[in-house]
């Protein structure tokens, strides 16, 4: 339980500055983000507290659809957007368009770490995931149709807002699966192990 629960905490906390770096990168950001960052820039406040409260909001949306939060559900309200805005507090301008991309290519790796750290800690989705399966589960529709709709819908009012909608979005899309893909197993931790003293650090 200890390794779990310091397992999700990292997981979460490297997840918000993997889209930092993304934010950062001024390339295109991940469709939730955009939607976080058109907040943003209309309301002023900053992207990473917005990214909290969009958590927040997103949470009482499991009501109707009865779905159960778990620790990893609250802990990423509460995490992911404070770690975004620490970074983005910390990191210096990135500038040039080599230098654009390598933050990007820096923050997808990350994010996809992240996701293995804290999906394979198993405390429970994220509030975004939740949302997912809870209207896969009220209405029947596949989950790919559901992530789509709920997806390209924070996207298109994300980037109305003044989001950033670029390459980096469109590499986000394409890279974020296989990167998780590959990094969820070897973090999962109801994996064997034999012995323990093999189990990676975290």
């Amino acid at each position: 339980m200890p390794r779990r629960i310091v397992q999700l905490l990292v997981g979460l906390f490297l997840y918000g500055a993997g889209c930092a770096l993304t934010v950062e990168a001024g390339l295109g950001v991940d469709p939730w983000t955009v939607f976080a960052q058109g907040l943003s820039v209309r309301t002023g406040v900053g992207i990473g507290w917005i990214t909290n409260f969009v958590g927040f909001f997103v949470l009482l949306l499991w009501i109707p659809l009865r779905q159960k939060p778990g620790l990893g559900t609250i802990a990423n309200i509460l995490l992911v957007g404070t770690s975004m805005q620490i970074v983005l507090g910390v990191i210096p301008p990135v500038s040039g368009l080599f230098a654009q991309l390598a933050t990007l290519l820096g923050g997808i790796v990350m994010v996809a770490l992240a996701s293995g750290l804290y999906i394979g800690a198993r405390f429970g989705p994220g509030p975004r995931d939740g949302l997912m399966t809870g209207l896969n589960a009220r209405l029947g529709w596949p989950i790919w149709l559901c992530r789509a709709i709920v997806e390209i819908t924070v996207l298109l009012v994300g980037w109305a807002l003044g989001g950033t909608v670029g390459i980096g979005t469109v590499l986000f899309a394409v890279l974020i699966g296989p990167l998780v893909h590959v990094a969820l197993p070897l973090l999962d931790t109801r994996r064997s192990h034999t012995p323990v003293a093999a189990e990676p650090s975290i």
